[in-house]
């Protein structure tokens, strides 16, 4: 059997370009790309806080695998406990997965306001929100309540992103930043309790997963396609091929925020 690192560039890319993109399941990686993982260990983070909770919000769940692990932990569903997605796939992949333990899932776009009274969660989480809508965060939440999410910080992964669209602005993603997010969210009436952020190392070790990753992550090379980047594609394939894996930074933020206590 011919080996992966044996197979030609039009191979490799076809199976990139193959593999279907919907969830947040990243499985299809292993051997062929890695990230480094936070210290504070997000899912199992989310199970605890899970555990606490009795009425609980997952905001852009993805394909709700995040939210399925965290459950899988051995904790008890909250009674109310709902999850919102935008995109079709991903809503049909959740609901399939989650619904099972008892979670709603909502489909709403990720910049419209939640589908939810005021004050009717103790707990919101996100893994990775596009955007987080602050004020909308905070209506949802009772007072006491808890936001708990693990943010992408600015400039991830960001030289796979000027491999193709060469250098980019340095204030590029700086609504990202952690400091920047931390002014909104207390605009917004959150009080910060954690905020922490790391760099993690990412290794592509072939160009299937370059591919794959640009076709699922799609706002790293907006409209990326394989035909339109092919001498780029063409280009980072040879030097994986003579230097070894291509090496980027993702960047990463933990954020915990806190709606005051009525008074």
């Amino acid at each position: 059997m011919t080996s992966r690192h044996a197979r030609t560039f039009e191979d490799l890319v076809a199976e990139g370009a193959a593999v279907p993109t919907e969830g947040w399941d990243f499985s299809w990686f292993a051997g062929r790309a890695t990230e480094a993982r936070p210290s504070w260990g997000y899912a199992r983070a989310l199970a605890g806080r899970l555990a606490a909770a009795t009425a609980s919000l997952d905001i852009q769940t993805g394909g709700g695998e995040v939210m399925d692990f965290a459950l899988g932990q051995g904790v008890k569903t909250p009674v109310l406990a709902a999850a919102t997605e935008g995109w079709p796939p991903n809503v049909a992949k959740a609901t399939a997965l989650l619904r099972p333990r008892g979670i709603v899932v909502v489909a709403a776009p990720e910049d419209a306001p939640l589908p939810f009274a005021d004050g009717t969660f103790d707990l919101v989480s996100s893994r990775h929100p596009v955007s987080p809508q602050w004020p909308e965060i905070a209506r949802v939440l009772q007072p006491g309540g808890t936001y708990f999410a693990q943010h992408v910080g600015p400039r991830s992964v960001f030289e796979l992103v000027e491999h193709f669209l060469g250098p980019q602005p340095a204030g590029q993603s700086s609504d990202r930043r952690p400091e920047r997010e931390r002014a909104d969210a207390e605009a917004a009436g959150l009080e910060i309790v954690d905020l922490r952020a790391e760099r993690l190392r990412v290794e592509f070790h072939d160009i299937a997963a370059v591919v794959h990753f640009l076709r699922k992550v799609v706002w790293m090379v907006p409209g990326f396609t394989v035909e339109e980047y092919e001498p780029r594609l063409r280009s980072l394939h040879q030097r994986i091929e003579a230097e070894g894996p291509f090496v980027a930074h993702s960047s990463r933020h933990l954020f915990v925020a806190r709606k005051p206590s009525a008074s």
